[in-house]
């Protein structure tokens, strides 16, 4: 139980940070209308300048510069390309083109600097170590960090967003726009501000998970997948559903590597044993039966996504209207 306990508080680190990554991504579609395909690419060059600058500034320094840094990329590509694609294009499918036309030019852009293979980005001294023991297992201070990050960061976005007269300023353009716009506030200011935030939190997510993960091109793709698959689950527009999407996504996978079992295992403890005649290389329904959930992990965000669009395609806690996204 000890050991299970354990497995679940790691589950739940990388479920704060697959929300941290989910939440700018929710903001941006709320606001925009716009799913951010780019959203992954931004993580990942958060990773890369938290490095980099890393090289020049320490860890801590990269940790603050990689959320700016991303922000600033997101910032120019919002103003130079997407405004204009937004306010000439009918329907959302030329802004989702630009997106995934955007991600791909960033992840190709870090292969021409950084190379194809992974860079060594790695956990700083000072949060090197065991925060505590449970079952002879360690649950490390890197983890630790990175749930006090995420939670630090939603919490300060909420407050801006909730408590603040420029979160009342994004809420009015999110809902009523022409009626914000006629107040005299620049709405599309207001939209660039809230697409930078979205990569600011995208950023943020790559330099506290970079060292935890591996820092290399491939982390776009494989992040952005996870992604989607996150804040559909959950629910477009939703961030309490992007919240429920990380959490089931982030202990779906974590558990399943830490039971390493089978479906064979849990029919055997349950008194249900399968028959001899079953090994586990005499057809498909025996391999499946008898197939490590550990080597199926990576496998089951996506089962549990076709699952949920089978039986609620609007997602777990889809928002009921646009001014409950936020």
């Amino acid at each position: 139980m000890e050991a299970l306990l354990l497995s679940a508080l790691n589950g739940l680190s990388y479920s704060l940070l697959l929300f941290l990554l989910a939440s700018g991504l929710t903001l941006i579609f709320s606001l925009l209308g716009v799913l951010n395909f780019a959203q992954g690419s931004f993580y990942m060059l958060g990773a890369y300048l938290a490095w980099q600058s890393g090289q020049w500034l320490g860890f801590w320094g990269g940790l603050l510069l990689a959320p700016i840094g991303v922000a600033l990329v997101a910032t120019l590509f919002e103003t130079g390309v997407l405004r204009r694609v937004r306010a000439r294009a009918q329907g959302h499918l030329p802004e989702l083109l630009a997106t995934f036309a955007f991600g791909l030019v960033l992840v190709e852009a870090t292969r021409l600097l950084w190379g194809s293979a992974s860079v060594p980005y790695a956990i700083p001294a000072a949060l090197q170590g065991s925060l505590f023991r449970l079952a002879g297992m360690e649950f490390s201070i890197y983890r630790g960090f990175v749930m006090a990050v995420a939670l630090a960061a939603l919490g300060l976005a909420w407050m801006v967003l909730w408590r603040t007269r420029a979160g009342l300023v994004v809420q009015a353009a999110l809902t009523h726009a022409p009626m914000t716009s006629a107040l005299g506030h620049n709405v599309p200011a207001v939209q660039t501000l809230v697409f930078a935030a979205g990569g600011a939190l995208a950023g943020l997510a790559g330099a506290v998970g970079g060292p935890l993960l591996i820092t290399e091109p491939g982390m776009a793709a494989q992040m952005g997948a996870l992604l989607f698959a996150v804040i559909i689950i959950g629910g477009l527009g939703s961030l309490r559903g992007a919240l429920l999407g990380a959490l089931l996504v982030g202990e779906l996978q974590t558990l399943a590597v830490a039971v390493n079992g089978s479906l064979a295992d849990a029919l055997q403890w349950l008194g249900w044993a399968t028959p001899a005649a079953w090994p586990a290389s005499n057809g498909i329904l025996p391999s499946l039966l008898h197939l490590d959930l550990s080597r199926a992990a990576p496998l089951m965000p996506y089962a549990l996504l076709v699952v949920v669009l089978a039986l609620r395609p609007q997602g777990l806690t889809r928002a009921l209207s646009r001014d409950e996204t936020v």
